[in-house]
């Protein structure tokens, strides 16, 4: 596999010294969890301790030695000049540094003031997307948000990958259940809406995905990339499919319809007994043939029609759709399709197809009663304003604004939001810039003062990733192996400063009415007591009926090393897990103190067939048809009916950009400008536009300016904004960022374009008018 290990983690230091230590940690920037080797300097005259290099791991039993440059620049990311390391309050319009001591009253005052005259439901909550590359937020923020009391929960999945649980959840029973393409084993992948040699990979975590990609053409398999876009992974496939923006739904439709047509549909012995609704798939897709769908999603039949019986005749092929096919207006649908053609195909739970992951620490398709369960709903509330149907226990981030500024009773007064920008990630940013001017009281958890911190009345920061411990606690549920790496703290916390958990659990206990003063050890052993007794009430758990005392003790004793917040936590979910060692009852097995002797990580093996004990849906199969998915499909064919000569906007990713908190990093940001319009020639000769003039980009929300990069690498009538840009906000403290500027796309994104099976915004496929500034 490709090692990327980046030659400017190698520059911070002329060479390594003797005495120098290595610390050794997992990457927390993005899904792919590489090992990182950091070496550390101490100063005899200071003191102090400093990092001067960062390189991939080589020992990891995972990445390999692998990183991207993301990885490298972590060092750049504990010592930015604009980081917070005091928090803020806001007075008189500006935010001035405080203490801990009164930054608690304050958040004490402001957000029990909003409690004690509007009620809990008056308090929104945003979680942030790097929460889900942290060990504090994962075992925290349920505390957070249980603690608020109210059902506003917004958070970062409503505009990336929640319709892929969703249709997981309808078809296997949890919204964790997602299969991941066996990229190591496969013979031919169908890649849609994705770029992993940008991204790394989502929902499907494993490092170097650009090294397994290119290891499958090796020996001797074929990847096909379908994407508006001749994006980095489509130049290195073997075959580019330049699909209308938001019509995978169609193609894959038409791709299953295809198989059937063949009579090809063969899900294998291994399922046989295991599906309900093959037959009902069968005739709800009947009228999507390859004919039908050509016009409006750019495909020529017969290419849909070899396509899909190239994954019926290869010996391995694995279907994997990603944020192309999420964000947008069909998101759910277009999940829900990627399965059933892996599954008609035959290449669903086998090896080298699309398979459940094993995580060693326990979680929701490892506990509970194998093969059955409760199965999955959503609807569970509804927004006060539209209506809009709950998922996944929140609310579609795209109605935060009209939540906020909607009068009547629920109305949010309050927003707490945690490790998130949402003014520059969500739709309509300006309209929800200015929703937080109106709140009543707002608290930010946040490492920066951006554009959507500049809103709070307090900014509680948490510290640098070196200073906390971290374990990819979600992340690993979607592993392509069965891995764990534990990370310990490069750095002592220093004194008086708080580790994020205990921000968070003070958050809880503040919420709770507990004061500012409140211990988050209280909240913290209220959490490991509550953890502890559902599994020994949970007779598939193997502590089953042990006592909850011996087990608490177990974790929290001298003998474990007195483990505290969220290492306590993960302790209890690995040794519970399938590897764990049970408290005794898998002598060997996993745990903390088992992960910390294997600093580069333990690999319990390969993806392997998991059906039927995987499934929890209360029939004890595979959904296939299921009624909600069936419901989406009278819209699907309307939706033929769409002008193909429509001008839409897309998004794009780089390599060295991650969504848009790390834009204040030099070394991620130098080079060529990368907030350009991309443009296809004979699109910008109809418009008369010339390379690098400046263009007005006009939705129905909004209106930007950017300046054109002509390219043939994307297709006619499609045009593309990177994410993530549009900085410079006054009131703003991100000096290097501010340098980068760039236009925010989400200016251009429709609050109103919704996926209505998940509530995910519609971020790809947007309807513009170019024209010339």
């Amino acid at each position: 596999m490709t090692n990327s290990a980046s030659t400017s983690a190698d520059a911070m230091s002329d060479r390594v010294e003797a005495s120098d230590r290595i610390a050794i940690r997992t990457c927390p920037l993005c899904e792919a969890g590489c090992g990182l080797e950091i070496t550390v300097r101490r100063d005899a005259a200071t003191r102090t301790e400093s990092v001067v290099r960062i390189r991939g791991d080589m020992n990891d039993v995972f990445s390999r030695g692998y990183i991207c440059p993301k990885g490298s620049t972590l060092k750049q990311l504990h010592e930015d000049t604009d980081r917070l390391h005091q928090p803020l309050v806001k007075r008189d319009g500006v935010h001035v540094e405080v203490s801990w001591d009164e930054a608690w009253r304050e958040v004490d005052r402001g957000l029990n003031g909003v409690i004690g005259a509007h009620g809990r439901e008056s308090i929104g909550t945003y979680l942030g997307n790097p929460g889900a590359h942290n060990l504090s937020a994962l075992t925290f923020n349920r505390v957070l948000l249980t603690a608020i009391g109210s059902r506003q929960r917004f958070s970062a999945s409503s505009v990336d990958q929640v319709p892929k649980q969703v249709s997981a959840g309808f078809m296997f029973g949890t919204a964790i259940s997602v299969p991941v393409p066996d990229l190591d084993r496969t013979d031919y992948l169908l890649m849609l809406g994705a770029n992993p040699y940008a991204s790394n990979g989502s929902l499907a975590t494993a490092p170097d995905w650009p090294g397994r990609l290119e290891a499958i053409r090796a020996r001797g398999g074929k990847i096909v990339v379908v994407d508006p876009r001749r994006s980095r992974s489509a130049q290195e496939a073997d075959e580019w499919l330049a699909v209308r923006p938001g019509t995978d739904a169609l193609l894959l439709a038409a791709m299953i319809t295809a198989v059937f047509e063949a009579e090809r549909a063969e899900p294998g012995d291994h399922l046989r007994g295991h599906l309900n609704g093959l037959e009902d798939v069968h005739a709800a897709l009947a009228e999507f043939t390859p004919e039908a769908v050509e016009r409006v999603t750019g495909i020529d039949a017969n290419t849909i029609r070899r396509v899909a019986l190239e994954l019926c005749d290869a010996p391995r092929a694995a279907v994997y759709g990603r944020i192309g096919t999420t964000t947008v207006s069909f998101g759910t649908t277009a999940s829900w399709l990627v399965d059933v053609l892996n599954v008609v195909t035959g290449n669903l739970d086998i090896e080298g197809g699309a398979m459940f992951p094993l995580p060693v620490a326990a979680g929701p398709t490892t506990r509970g009663r194998p093969g059955t369960g409760k199965g999955f709903k959503t609807g569970r509330g509804k927004t006060r304003v539209r209506g809009f149907p709950e998922a996944l226990g929140e609310y579609p981030a795209a109605l935060m604004a009209e939540e906020i500024t909607t009068p009547g009773a629920g109305q949010i007064r309050a927003m707490v939001v945690v490790s998130g920008n949402p003014v520059m990630s969500t739709p309509n940013s300006e309209q929800l810039s200015a929703a937080l001017d109106s709140l009543d009281f707002m608290v930010s958890v946040d490492i920066y003062l951006n554009e959507t911190s500049r809103h709070a009345d307090v900014i509680l920061p948490p510290p640098s990733h070196l200073y906390r411990s971290h374990y990819d606690l979600a992340l690993l549920n979607f592993g392509l192996r069965s891995v764990a790496n534990y990370s310990e703290p490069v750095f002592e916390l220093p004194p008086g400063v708080p580790d994020e958990w205990e921000i968070l659990a003070r958050l809880a206990a503040i919420a709770q009415g507990l004061g500012p003063d409140a211990d988050p050890a209280t909240v913290d052993d209220v959490t490991i007591r509550s953890l502890i007794d559902s599994a020994v009430r949970d007779e598939s758990c193997v502590i089953h009926e042990r006592s909850a005392d011996e087990i608490y003790d177990a974790l929290s004793g001298v003998a474990n090393g007195s483990l505290r917040g969220p290492d306590r936590i993960l302790d209890l979910l690995l040794r519970i897990g399938p590897f764990g060692d049970g408290f005794g009852a898998n002598p060997g097995g996993v745990s903390v103190a088992l992960l910390r002797q294997h600093p580069h990580g333990i690999d319990y093996g390969a993806l392997r067939p998991r059906i039927p004990e995987v499934l929890r849906t209360p029939s004890g199969k595979v959904e296939l048809a299921p009624p909600e998915l069936l419901a989406d499909l009278p819209r699907l064919r309307a939706s033929l009916a769409a002008d193909p000569d429509a001008l839409l906007l897309v998004g794009r990713r780089h390599l060295r950009s991650n969504n848009s908190w790390m834009h204040n990093i030099r070394v991620l940001v130098k080079g060529k400008p990368r907030c350009t319009l991309q443009m296809h020639p004979l699109d910008a000769a109809r418009l008369g536009v010339t390379d690098g003039a400046p263009v007005r980009v006009t939705s129905r929300v909004g209106s930007v300016v950017a300046p054109v990069e002509i390219t043939d690498d994307i297709r006619e009538r499609v045009v593309s904004l990177p994410h993530g840009f549009g900085h410079g906000v006054r009131g703003t403290r991100l000096a290097v960022a501010h340098e980068v500027g760039g236009v925010n796309s989400n200016v251009l994104t429709d609050h109103e374009a919704i996926d209505p099976l998940s509530g995910n915004a519609v971020l790809n496929g947007i309807p513009v008018a170019v024209a010339v500034a």
